[in-house]
């Protein structure tokens, strides 16, 4: 049975896109969501029932939302500590809080993962100056990446570069007061895997998707991944492992590199519904979202299972031009192809804005129609 029946209000922390997708899956299955966005609205949140705009530290706010929700989940993981650990003491938080602090700061990603036995870039932590030139003549490898400890998603956060380059101008300029230095690997491809558990223990996970950035940012996710079956097996172990150790409820993204030499190496753990799994909503028998709902709510979780091959291309502001539109006509008119818009107020370069899924008999179908779409809507890769 359900620990919570469907008439629950569901409280979600954050208020962009995957909160979006989360509350028209939980309206789809008779539950109601109130998000506590902490910011003026942007346009995503639209669809809850209810959006709280009060900044994260605000008592008042904090007591409006527990008064009115009966289980709480987040949907970004940047959520301070301190409103974490408050909430956890009066509702029940899942993922727990431990799972979210762990993978909103990178010092503790891969401490954790280290501890964990999980196979990731090798890293050295940094900070100062001094500290940066040490880690750079001790870091194998010619070519580097510094990255910020905390608030860097999609590229931000990060510098690139190469052995012996002025370590004291690279930190003077660097956006943070700790960071990461990691030996940037040859890569032959990068995958994500998304597992799903409730508070029962029940586990689902889903096939891994293939991905492929632009400028950092997710461009293109293929599934099933062009990748070789052992590999694709090792990944699924690894997010078990990681979800076991986390005591884990909800839905758990991971992702990881795979090295030119073969080599799996996880990169980063998402607390939520992640970017690479848009695709399920029209490819999956059970979409991430709905997974995410099912798993708080100590429902039996849905099958993960795809039911046709899929390519989801991430819509980002630069396909709107000058602001305006684009014409949705190349989508409609593509068999196979469907239209996701977050609702944003406002279009940037950069920024995401939708997604389209396109399933089909085969991925070369799948690749051939996304691809066309986006060169049609003016999509520079």
């Amino acid at each position: 049975m359900a620990r919570y029946p469907k008439d629950t209000t569901i409280g979600v922390l954050g208020g962009g896109q995957l909160g979006r997708m989360l509350a028209l899956s939980a309206r789809r299955m008779g539950y109601r969501v109130i998000q506590w966005i902490g910011h003026p609205d942007s346009g995503p949140a639209g669809i809850a029932d209810e959006a709280i705009e009060e900044a994260f530290d605000d008592e008042q706010a904090l007591a409006k939302f527990l008064d009115k929700v009966d289980v709480v989940t987040v949907e970004f993981e940047n959520i301070p500590s301190s409103l974490l650990q408050a909430i956890a003491a009066q509702r029940p938080l899942y993922p727990p809080a431990r799972a979210i602090e762990i993978a909103q700061h990178r010092e503790r990603e891969k401490g954790f993962l280290t501890e964990a036995g999980v196979p990731c870039v090798p890293y050295i932590i940094v900070s100062s100056a001094a500290d940066l030139a040490q880690a750079d003549a001790d870091l194998p490898g010619e070519q580097r990446v510094l990255k910020t400890s905390e608030f860097g998603y999609d590229g931000k956060g990060q510098v690139a570069f190469a052995k012996g380059d002025d370590t004291e101008a690279i930190w003077q300029n660097f956006p943070g007061e700790r960071g990461i230095l990691e030996q940037k690997v040859d890569l032959a491809g990068e995958i994500s895997v998304l597992i799903a558990r409730n508070v029962s223990g029940q586990v689902a996970i889903y096939d891994p998707a293939e991905n492929i950035h632009t400028r950092h940012i997710l461009d293109l996710s293929i599934v099933p991944a062009r990748v070789d079956g052992a590999l694709i097996n090792q990944a699924k172990d690894i997010a078990q492992t990681l979800c076991e150790h986390l005591d884990y409820v909800g839905l758990l993204a991971v992702e990881f590199f795979i090295t030119k030499d073969g080599a799996l190496l996880a990169n980063e753990m998402a607390p939520r519904p992640h970017n690479s799994g848009h695709h399920t909503i029209d490819a999956c028998y059970a979409s991430q979202f709905e997974q995410q709902l099912r798993g708080i709510c100590d429902l039996p979780l849905g099958d993960p299972s795809l039911k046709r091959p899929v390519v989801m291309w991430n819509l980002l502001g630069d396909v709107w031009p000058d602001g305006a539109e684009p014409d949705w006509a190349e989508v409609f008119s593509t068999p196979g192809a469907s239209l996701h818009l977050y609702g944003k107020h406002e279009a940037r370069v950069g920024r995401k804005m939708g997604h389209i899924n396109v399933v089909g008999d085969d991925l070369e179908e799948c690749l051939e129609k996304a691809n066309g779409i986006a060169d049609r809507l003016g999509w520079q890769r």
